[in-house]
């Protein structure tokens, strides 16, 4: 996905409002540097119904009349757009018009049924895909998505992070949980990731920031919404950055990676020895504790104790939370990590 150490960019308005409004933005998009693809939603079915639901197959047209145009991005290629697809019928207006480059969206990704019938529709096209990750925090069903399309021949795969719904987000829109799409890549070491700020943000304010940390954690590329008047957006306005804030984040975006070494420093190996011997320790440490766990349930079981007792977890809770201040660590990570390590000491009492 990186062309000389430079992410892949795709932008493009969050719908197509119109013939003019495409014209635009694909004119000044084609003046960045390594934007490779054009995105604009088509269909738009919205949380409720009542709004602006997309122009639909019209839109596609005025895709396929740009492709046919003299335009070209800023490396002389043709334009080329992309889109989102949520069923067989979907993919084969695309097709047709030529739109060769789709995106799943999350709240398909969450259906396998779905999934599914999208993988079939695409069964021998060679078109390329990206798999957004579901609403929920499961990188299973992430995977899973991809799976399925896998199986079918589609060999041109790519994700794409654009944050979880949860309950509280704080100021995002979406959770950006960049410990997921990072679980992602390892089950999938060659699976081009790209991120996009502007669902996880939900505020163009958030879209550089969120573009930068991605960066720093060595997305392939990005795909962000940029409209020619976003207060005037029919969806999503608060989100999408104007051609001129794009073209100023992809500057800092070059800036950041020029700057990054071409190789590891070398006053890190002493450092990431230092913590391959503490995590060693950490290890053996724990399964030494998981071995008292063993004898405090035989104790249990000939005392007939519960095994799970409140007063003793609490007590154990606030003294490592106390601990864990002293020491300037994070509370709520502290915490975590112990209820994990508890939840596994109960199941080793149960066994």
């Amino acid at each position: 996905m990186k062309q000389n150490n430079k992410p892949i960019l795709i932008a493009g308005p969050c719908s197509v409002e119109s013939r003019e409004q495409l014209q635009q933005v694909t004119r000044e998009l084609c003046t960045v540097p390594h934007v490779r693809l054009i995105r604009g939603g088509v269909w738009k079915p919205r949380t409720r119904p009542g709004g602006f639901e997309g122009i639909g197959e019209p839109a596609l047209q005025w895709m396929k009349e740009l492709q046919e145009s003299d335009l070209r991005f800023a490396d002389n290629s043709p334009v080329r757009f992309c889109c989102e697809v949520a069923s067989p019928e979907h993919v084969e207006l695309c097709l047709r018009y030529g739109i060769n480059s789709l995106w799943i969206g999350a709240r398909t990704t969450t259906n396998p049924f779905m999934v599914e019938e999208l993988a079939e529709a695409l069964r021998g096209t060679g078109t390329h895909v990206m798999v957004k990750n579901p609403l929920s925090p499961d990188v299973r069903l992430w995977l899973g998505a991809i799976e399925r399309l896998s199986q079918v021949g589609l060999r041109h795969l790519a994700a794409i992070h654009r944050g979880f719904s949860m309950y509280n987000t704080q100021s995002y829109r979406n959770a950006p949980l960049w410990e997921l799409p990072l679980q992602l890549r390892r089950s999938c070491p060659g699976l081009p990731i790209l991120c996009d700020p502007s669902h996880i943000g939900g505020n163009s304010q958030l879209v550089e920031p969120l573009s930068l940390a991605a960066m720093q954690l060595e997305f392939d590329g990005l795909i962000i919404e940029v409209h020619p008047h976003p207060a005037n957006a029919l969806t999503d306005g608060a989100q999408q950055l104007t051609p001129a804030d794009f073209k100023t984040l992809t500057d800092k975006l070059n800036t950041l990676l020029s700057q990054q070494p071409t190789s590891s420093d070398t006053r890190l190996t002493p450092l990431r020895q230092q913590i391959d011997d503490i995590d060693h320790e950490l290890l053996r440490l724990l399964a030494q504790r998981m071995e008292l766990s063993c004898q405090i349930a035989d104790v249990k079981r000939e005392s007939q104790m519960t095994v799970y007792q409140a007063d003793r977890w609490n007590a154990v809770m606030d003294d490592r939370l106390q601990l864990a201040s002293q020491l300037n660590l994070d509370a709520d990570f502290v915490k975590e990590m112990l209820e994990i390590i508890h939840r596994e000491s109960v199941r080793v009492q149960m066994n």
